[in-house]
């Protein structure tokens, strides 16, 4: 499901994307609207599915999580992550995506120490064979969505009229 956006919409994401505290008044401003049609516009992008929630960006090693890692899991029959319960009992999880591929699912984690990323691996190895990579540095962590460029005209072919 797609939601048609104008280049109006656009800005707004973009200054939400940069700054979600902005009030409707500072978004105003700065894509020449009123506050009143930004706040409309914004309600439909929640509506609609766009925007889908507003956070806080934490520093997980000035909170005792300095230790990041992606673990690719093939998953046991009967025991994926994906499909039962079980990622609820792993807090160190931050991101769990289901793959195409030899690996069925794709976890982020964070630990607090190599020994409890370890002990984590052998929690997760239950539930799957884990391949992990240690993020040895995160030089971009969040990247904005900006507006998708239009698709390509269609291709002509010689001797072909519509």
């Amino acid at each position: 499901m797609s939601t048609e956006l104008d280049a109006t919409d656009w800005a707004i994401i973009e200054e939400i994307q940069r700054d979600a505290r902005l009030s409707f008044n500072q978004i105003a401003r700065r894509v020449n609207l009123s506050a009143p049609s930004v706040a409309a516009r914004i309600r439909r992008l929640e509506e609609t599915g766009v925007i889908q929630g507003y956070y806080a960006q934490i520093n997980p090693a000035a909170v005792g999580w300095p230790v990041t890692a992606f673990v690719q899991l093939h998953c046991h029959p009967g025991r994926c992550l994906l499909k039962t319960s079980a990622a609820g009992k792993f807090p160190e999880i931050v991101e769990l995506h289901r793959l195409s591929g030899s690996s069925c699912t794709m976890v982020k984690v964070r630990a607090g120490s190599m020994a409890h990323l370890s002990s984590l691996l052998e929690r997760i190895g239950e539930h799957a064979d884990a391949n992990s990579h240690i993020v040895l540095e995160t030089p971009l962590e969040r990247q904005t969505l900006e507006i998708p460029p239009p698709p390509p005209p269609p291709t002509r072919h010689p001797g072909w009229n519509p």
